[in-house]
């Protein structure tokens, strides 16, 4: 079992999931808003997945990372490594090209 690794990153340089590449659900994001508001103390860490061109693409949390980019910008988010992948990412939207 690999050790668990967490970086933080602006979440506007995130990479979309494929399932995703629209950015986040406009309801799921309102819920959220109304719920959290723009903080981020008990957030659990964004999951994501690094390509071979280095870059990290959301497993779990595209709705998580575009609040705190619309609300905080360049507040930096916790993101768990889960795994490498073995293609580039880099051609996917990031979380910062579909901001509402």
């Amino acid at each position: 079992m690999n050790p668990r690794v967490f970086l933080d990153v602006d979440p506007r340089t995130l990479h979309l999931p494929t399932t995703r590449t629209a950015g986040a659900d406009p309801a799921k994001l309102q819920r959220q808003i109304a719920r959290f508001g723009s903080g981020t103390q008990g957030m659990p860490p964004l999951e994501a997945y690094r390509g071979t061109d280095g870059k990290l693409v959301i497993y779990d949390g595209v709705t998580r990372a575009t609040r705190v980019a619309k609300f905080l910008p360049g507040q930096l988010v916790r993101v768990e490594l889960i795994d490498d992948l073995r293609t580039p990412v880099g051609h996917l939207p990031t979380v910062g090209d579909r901001l509402p």
